[in-house]
């Protein structure tokens, strides 16, 4: 079991996250503070194994935080921007959320940090098998999760490269990224998703799948990065 504790200054990502530790199995919501510096002396009382700490809070930002609670437990830096990334990881924070955070984002958080305590048990995390349906023309077309080399945004469609062939439905990349478990599928571009597996090589901040160089953007290479070294 796993204590947790949330801190977020925004009720709203307060409660959401907070929502998603109660509903996950080995998991224990010791607390959630609007207030660091309330969550800094429950901290003292009482350390969890775990805190969602988000970075800018009023009085005593999340890198503050960090610094005053270094050693004490586990981090996961909640933030909308990007590059607070990297100064959280030099400071030795398990893993980032990038608000609006989904749940499977949370489970993989979680599956880092279990990693990192050495624990055995670990969220299951979806995988490629399974099929999901797309729109094609008036028709719902079932597409097998194995197959799925990649999908391609063509503006208000997206092409989707499986092994039978290629697919266009008309569908657009942001929805269809939704129904695919990550993991195993991950953003590399506004244009591409890729299956992670699928992948022959990676050179020059591009994968290459069966002969296509497809290009790693800035916007998605830190977390394409973060990805490929914990599959």
């Amino acid at each position: 079991m796993l204590t947790c504790m949330v801190i977020d200054d925004e009720p709203l990502a307060l409660r959401l996250i907070s929502g998603y530790v109660e509903k996950t199995e080995g998991l224990e919501l010791m607390g959630g503070f609007t207030d660091p510096i309330v969550a800094l002396r429950a901290l003292d009382t009482r350390p969890p194994d775990l805190i969602f700490l988000d970075i800018q809070m009023p009085e005593l930002t999340g890198l503050q935080f960090m610094k005053i609670a270094s050693g004490k437990c586990e981090i996961v830096i909640t933030t909308a921007y990007h590059e607070f990334a990297v100064e959280g990881f030099n400071h030795d924070a398990a893993d980032y959320l990038l608000k609006p955070i989904s749940f499977e984002r949370f489970l993989m958080a979680i599956s880092r940090v279990r990693r990192r305590l050495g624990s055995p048990t670990e969220p299951v995390l979806p995988d490629s098998s399974g099929n999901i349906f797309v729109k094609d023309g008036k028709r719902m077309r079932k597409v097998e999760l194995k197959d799925i080399l990649y999908l391609e945004g063509l503006g208000d469609y997206v092409t989707i490269h499986a092994e039978g062939g290629k697919i266009l439905t008309s569908e657009n990349l942001k929805d269809l990224e939704k129904k695919l478990p990550a993991p195993t599928f991950i953003r590399i571009h506004k244009s591409f998703l890729v299956a992670i597996d699928k992948i022959s090589y990676i050179e020059n901040n591009r994968v290459v799948i069966q002969s296509r160089h497809l290009p790693v953007s800035d916007t998605y290479k830190q977390e394409f990065w973060k990805q490929i070294r914990g599959y």
